[in-house]
C-alpha cells in the first residue's frame, strides 16, 4: 500500500488537463498542415532527387550540399521530422490525459503511426526515382492522417466541453456524403495535379493526360459544390438550434472561394507551380475543415467558449 502511494503520486504529477491534450492536438493538425504544403513543394519544384540517399542527403552526408532542390528537399525532411515529433507527443500526451477513452488514445497514436510511416514511404519514393504513383500514395496518406488529426481534435474538445444532443440522421447523412464528395475531391486534385505541366519540375513523371484530369476534378468540385449547398440550406434552416454549423458552413464556403478563385488564376496564368502549391495547401485546408464538420455533425460537442 505504502509503495503504491509514490508511484501514485508521480503519475498524478504528470496527468495531463484536457484543455492541455486539445492544445497538442492543435498543435498536430497544423504541423500535418504544413507537411502537406512543404511536401507539395518538393513535387512542383522537382526537388524529390534533390537528395538521393535517407535519411541523410548524400552518401555518407547527413546534411545536402550547396543546391537549390537539395535544400528544398532537406527542408521538407525537417518539417517532416517536426511532425513526427509532435504527433508523437501528442500519443504520449493521450496516455497521460484523464478522461480519453481507449478509441481517442487509438486515434491518437495511429495519428503517430501514419506520420511515421510517411518515412519510409518517401525513402521508397525516392529509391524508385519518384515514381508517380507512390508520390500519389505519400499525399493522399498525409491527407488520411490529417483527417485522423483533425478527428483527435474533435475528440479533445468533446472532452473538453462535453456531449451535446444528437443531430437528425438526415444531417448526418448530408455529412456522410459531404465526407465522401470531399475525398472525391481531393483525389481528382492529386491525380490533376500529377497530370499537370509545371514550371520548374520538368524532370517528374507526370500520370495520365492533364486535359482530363482537369475535366474529372471540375466535376467532383461540381458534386461537392451541390451536396454541401444542400447542408447549408438546412443548417440556415435549423440555424437558431444549430448555430455551430452555419458558422462551419461559413467558413467552408470562405476557402472554397478562396479555392476556387486560386484555381481559376492558375489555370488562366500557366500553372506557376508557387500557386498552384497555394491551391494544395488551401485544399488540404478545406479537407480538415470538411472532415471536422462531419465528424461534429456525428459526434455533436456541447456549446461553450472555449
Amino acid at each position: 500500500m505504502d509503495s503504491a502511494t509514490p508511484a501514485l503520486s508521480r503519475r498524478r504529477a504528470l496527468a495531463l488537463t484536457p484543455d492541455a491534450f486539445r492544445a497538442a492536438a492543435r498543435v498536430s493538425v497544423g504541423a500535418l498542415v504544413v507537411i502537406v504544403a512543404t511536401g507539395a513543394t518538393v513535387r512542383l519544384t522537382g526537388s524529390g532527387l534533390g537528395c538521393h540517399h535517407w535519411p541523410g542527403c548524400q552518401p555518407n552526408e547527413f546534411l545536402p550540399a550547396r543546391g537549390y532542390h537539395s535544400d528544398v528537399e532537406f527542408s521538407n525532411r525537417v518539417v517532416a521530422s517536426l511532425t513526427v515529433l509532435a504527433t508523437l507527443v501528442l500519443g504520449v500526451a493521450s496516455l497521460l490525459t484523464r478522461g480519453l477513452t481507449r478509441s481517442v488514445k487509438t486515434r491518437a497514436w495511429l495519428v503517430f503511426a501514419g506520420t511515421l510511416a510517411q518515412a519510409p514511404l518517401g525513402a521508397i519514393t525516392v529509391y524508385y526515382d519518384l515514381n508517380p504513383y507512390l508520390v500519389i500514395t505519400h499525399l493522399l496518406l498525409s491527407l488520411v492522417v490529417l483527417g485522423l488529426g483533425v478527428f483527435v481534435l474533435l475528440d479533445a474538445t468533446r472532452v473538453v466541453r462535453g456531449e451535446a444532443a444528437p443531430l437528425p440522421a438526415v444531417a448526418r447523412l448530408g455529412g456522410a456524403v459531404l465526407l465522401a464528395a470531399v475525398s472525391a475531391l481531393v483525389v481528382t486534385g492529386t491525380l490533376a495535379t500529377a497530370a499537370g505541366p509545371h514550371p520548374g519540375a520538368k524532370v517528374v513523371r507526370r500520370v495520365g493526360s492533364f486535359q482530363p484530369s482537369v475535366a474529372v476534378h471540375v466535376r467532383a468540385t461540381a458534386a461537392f459544390g451541390i451536396v454541401f449547398l444542400v447542408l447549408a440550406g438546412w443548417a440556415w434552416r435549423e440555424r437558431r438550434r444549430y448555430p455551430w454549423l452555419i458558422r462551419g458552413c461559413a467558413g467552408l464556403l470562405a476557402l472554397l472561394a478562396v479555392q476556387m478563385a486560386i484555381g481559376e488564376t492558375q489555370y488562366r496564368n500557366g500553372l506557376p507551380w508557387w500557386l498552384v502549391l497555394i491551391h494544395v495547401t488551401v485544399a488540404a485546408c478545406v479537407f480538415a475543415w470538411t472532415v471536422g464538420l462531419t465528424a461534429r455533425l456525428w459526434r455533436p460537442v456541447a456549446p461553450g467558449r472555449t
